[in-house]
């Protein structure tokens, strides 16, 4: 099937309006029967779907005898429908996110264990993408890809307090990885800090993510199917790391000043 064709189905035609519209941008102007002829849509239907066509504004119908049909440019036409499209996504993004953190807080035990990195940093990326006032970070390594996806994650939170406390470097496949130069050239702040082999990310003060693995013999690679997330969204228990994590980020700074 015609990639073309997929794709306007995609966005709401049916298989002949896609098909018609196709034709046309070739035709650019043309009768109905000619479109039929074209685009190998009976001529029972062909009325039909130029009318349907016109009703969501991809073609233009001028009078005369016999009618004449005119393609609306594509670029017009598919900017429209996709703007159309991400607000529609965007509105629905909104109210499936309320319904489900409504339904995450009805649940009685709220702690997840999460495994898999895939699975680990999709999970900080949400919780990122949820925060409302606050993301604090203490890293103590990294699994491959994860330090970009986070930078790229937190720069479009620049609505955010963001606090990071982070070992120097870390290893990932061998390489030594600078944690602090990562999270600097992007100007997210970051603290160097003595943080051991584990990860957490809190929001807001009322989830978080503690994230731990085994490392190689010579502790320095993680062994990426030895992952484990275990995500929390007991209030109290967020409160309470975060009132720690303040507290060293506190105390961190007013060393560095002294």
């Amino acid at each position: 099937m015609d990639e073309n064709i997929v794709t306007l189905k995609g966005i709401g035609l049916t298989m002949y309006e896609a098909q018609a519209y196709v034709t046309l941008t070739s035709l650019i102007s043309s009768t109905a029967s000619e479109i039929s002829e074209e685009s190998q849509i009976p001529r029972s239907k062909i009325y039909d779907v130029l009318k349907e066509l016109s009703k969501k504004n991809f073609i233009e119908i001028e009078d005369g005898r016999p009618l004449t049909y005119t393609v609306k440019s594509p670029v017009e036409v598919l900017t429209r429908e996709k703007e159309r499209l991400n607000s529609e996504i965007d509105d629905t993004i909104t109210r499936l996110t309320n319904i489900y953190e409504n339904g995450m807080s009805q649940v009685r035990a709220p702690i997840w264990r999460i495994y898999g990195v895939e699975k680990i940093i999709s999970q900080e990326l949400e919780i990122i993408k949820r925060a409302k006032n606050s993301i604090n970070m203490r890293i103590g390594f990294l699994f491959e890809g994860e330090g970009e996806s986070l930078v790229k994650a937190l720069k479009n939170r620049n609505d955010l307090r963001i606090n990071i406390l982070a070992s120097p470097t870390c290893y990932i496949n061998d390489d030594e990885f600078d944690i602090i130069s990562l999270f600097e050239d992007a100007d997210i702040q970051i603290q160097k800090a003595d943080i051991p082999f584990v990860k957490l990310i809190i929001s807001d003060s009322k989830e978080m993510m503690h994230t731990y693995t085994k490392f190689s013999e010579d502790k320095r690679n993680v062994i990426p199917e030895t992952a484990i997330g275990i995500w929390n969204k007991y209030e109290d228990i967020a409160k309470n790391y975060d009132d720690r994590f303040i507290n060293q980020l506190k105390k961190l700074k007013k060393k560095n000043k002294n």
